[in-house]
């Protein structure tokens, strides 16, 4: 039985390629466990900045309000005063013509 030189190669390279094999799987699982972490870690970043996103609209929210409280107040100020100050001219008025009637006569 001879053993031919082709014979004799390919199973050289199935040696190879075996022994090649688990290096590879060794990596892909290395770099997979490695992509996991990023992952993960990147999703916690993520929930840790949406986390304080979340409290600073509502502590923007509760200022909001706050403002609006305060608007709501200025306005009602204002009208009353505005309601004071026509009412103090419209006197003012009514005294000044019944004063021009009475130089006129």
């Amino acid at each position: 039985m001879c053993i031919c030189p082709t014979d004799w190669i390919p199973s050289q390279n199935l040696q190879v390629s075996s022994q090649k094999r688990p290096k590879r799987s060794g990596v892909r699982i290395h770099n997979l466990a490695r992509r996991k972490q990023r992952k993960e870690k990147i999703d916690k970043d993520m929930k840790l900045q949406n986390l304080k996103l979340y409290m600073e609209n509502i502590s923007i929210i509760e200022e909001n309000e706050k403002l609006r409280k305060k608007a709501t107040l200025l306005h009602q100020e204002n009208l009353a005063l505005m309601s004071e100050f026509q009412n103090r001219f419209s006197k003012h008025d009514l005294f000044n013509k019944d004063e021009s009637k009475n130089t006129m006569h």
